[in-house]
């Protein structure tokens, strides 16, 4: 589909669900990143009101299983609990609209790379505050009510959290890698010895790291990404805002390079989270970093069986080998 295209399915779309008697879509361009999804910034003119806007769109097939119907309803119930989010406006779910599954929402302006964040003078108060401030977000998130989001995946009735996670990522693994790879063999054995039992569950992110968030100066101003979210033990949040990949060098703060686990972990609780186990949010650490590797072969296979054609996609294969470093450190 060539933007122009896009374009004109755009306004179509937009007059239809807005119920406006004119829409101009001006300024759409294709936005960098977005390995999984593509990313289209715009600014419509519905009725003569501009609307600064993001589309999220599916690329084509992958080799993950992600639905924008459930991405776009838990952002609803995200925007609905004060979670700080971009505005979620129309779902497209028939691919006759907009070419493929995708949803529109407020485009929230401001930094996403975190090299800026930890690197630019700029941002040195965004770096002081935003520990903080991803604690307390964090404890909202795990605070809304799932009743209504019956769609995601969730453990059995009993099934442990840790179990069903180690379940569900194995499964993956075994579909998709084309090579063995003994350190994700010995990680795995180590999890499965060491699962917590018996934890609280409640809507987990998926996907809670710093860059899927946007920040300005001051720090925190939306958290994007809600495509991995499930029910779940809420550590695994506190776990994965911990994995290595997200520090960009600055390996003394594990808190995506901005601040330490035990700041975290006391702020999450004056914020109204439950009481952090350490030693839970470890097991979730090394399940991240797992998690990540597999999501890194998952994303190069989607390039090399063509489903998507892309070199980020590609070099994300190769990130494999950082995380089979990290996971023999983390397990020794």
């Amino acid at each position: 589909m060539t933007p122009d295209d896009l374009r004109q399915r755009l306004e179509r779309f937009i007059a239809r669900h807005a119920g406006a008697a004119e829409v101009r879509v001006e300024g759409l361009h294709r936005l960098p990143g977005g390995a999984s999804r593509e990313i289209w910034s715009l600014d419509a003119l519905v009725d003569g009101a501009r609307l600064a806007l993001v589309l999220r769109r599916d690329p084509g097939s992958t080799t993950m299983h992600t639905a924008r119907r459930e991405e776009f309803r838990v952002q609803q119930a995200a925007h609905a609990a004060d979670v700080p989010v971009p505005t979620p406006y129309w779902l497209a779910e028939d691919d006759a609209e907009l070419g493929a599954p995708s949803y529109l929402m407020a485009r929230v302006e401001g930094e996403t790379l975190a090299r800026r964040l930890l690197r630019d003078e700029a941002f040195a108060p965004a770096r002081a505050a935003m520990t903080g401030q991803l604690a307390a977000i964090l404890a909202r998130v795990h605070a809304i009510d799932v009743a209504g989001l019956t769609f995601l995946a969730a453990p059995l009735a009993g099934e442990s959290p840790a179990l069903a996670e180690l379940d569900r990522y194995e499964q993956i693994y075994r579909g998709i890698a084309p090579d063995p790879h003994p350190v994700f063999e010995l990680a795995l054995r180590w999890l499965r010895a060491r699962r917590p039992d018996g934890a609280r569950t409640a809507l987990v992110h998926g996907d809670y790291r710093i860059g899927n968030i946007v920040f300005g100066p001051e720090g925190v101003r939306a958290v994007l990404d809600w495509e991995l979210a499930h029910v779940g033990d809420p550590a695994e949040d506190l776990g994965w805002l911990c994995v290595r990949a997200w520090r960009f060098g600055s390996d003394h703060l594990p808190v995506g390079g901005i601040g330490t686990r035990e700041d975290l972990f006391a702020a999450y609780e004056r914020a109204g989270g439950s009481a952090v186990d350490p030693g839970r949010v470890r097991f979730w650490e090394v399940f991240g970093n797992l998690k990540w590797a597999i999501i890194c072969i998952a994303q190069a296979k989607t390039h090399l069986d063509g489903l998507v054609r892309s070199v980020e996609l590609a070099s994300l294969g190769r990130r494999t080998a950082e995380t089979e470093l990290e996971l023999l450190a983390l397990i020794d």
